[in-house]
């Protein structure tokens, strides 16, 4: 497998400082089930490495991740790890812990296994293999501030809000409206207490027809921190169906050093 540990760290200047622990979550838990085949989503290769490696080598190699944990299918965790260390990735890797049936539990779980020192948490689906290490950076320099942040960018598109019967029921100002990206980043000791809380409580949020979708989500219903918007890139894809898997193949062609 491709081995990019020798990738530069945009981290590495002589004014940059660091001064937190900050631990990468990253979620290689899902069933890949909308993809077909037999070979789970994350799994999947592409020029020589697994889906999920290429955003591990992102963070991997930034000097603002000072430790990672993943969390994989359970039963997969050697599996992973095996895969990890064939790509020259492991440096980092703390843990590799089981996820669980839904995303939320997934991300709960591998909160709780974190039993080293840690600031930041940075939350990435690995199904978002394109992050880039500007956006790690500014998320980094805004979360110390913030407290709670999350990668995203302003929609292009107009968005309708539609009511129960399929009708427009009102359109926002398409200024005001943001595609949400991950890496997802918060201070650890909030984000994680919100989770148990949202784990807690999940019965009854389901009652009430609360859906968990993403970590910012839990950290509005939970503790009322407001959420900074910070931008990443429209690169930064989420690989969820077969057309998916295009854009994926392009953008490695038109980026490749071959």
């Amino acid at each position: 497998m491709k081995d990019l540990t020798d990738q530069k760290d945009l981290t590495d200047q002589k004014d940059y400082k660091q001064e937190d622990r900050c631990t990468l979550v990253l979620l290689a838990a899902g069933k890949g089930l909308r993809m077909g085949g037999d070979t789970r989503k994350q799994y999947m290769n592409f020029k020589g490495m697994p889906l999920f490696a290429y955003s591990l080598a992102t963070m991997d190699n930034c000097g603002i991740i000072t430790d990672i944990l993943i969390t994989v299918p359970e039963g997969d965790e050697e599996f992973c790890r095996e895969m990890v260390e064939a790509c020259g990735l492991g440096r980092k890797v703390r843990k590799i812990v089981s996820g669980g049936k839904e995303r939320c539990f997934s991300v709960h779980n591998g909160l709780q296994a974190i039993d080293w020192p840690c600031d930041y948490v940075f939350i990435h689906d690995s199904a978002r293999p394109f992050i880039e290490e500007q956006a790690i950076r500014r998320l980094y320099d805004e979360v110390k501030t913030h407290k709670a942040c999350v990668a995203g960018v302003p929609s292009k598109d107009t968005v309708k809000i539609a009511d129960s019967e399929g009708f427009v029921k009102n359109t926002p100002n398409r200024r005001d409206v943001w595609i949400i990206q991950t890496p997802q980043v918060f201070g650890f000791e909030m984000i994680r207490k919100a989770y148990e809380e949202m784990v807690a409580s999940y019965d009854d949020l389901q009652r009430k027809g609360v859906i968990v979708t993403d970590d910012a989500m839990v950290v509005e219903y939970f503790t009322g921190c407001k959420v900074k918007l910070v931008m990443a890139s429209y690169s930064n894809i989420k690989v969820t169906t077969p057309e998916d898997l295009v854009t994926v193949s392009a953008y490695l062609k038109e980026n490749s050093d071959e």
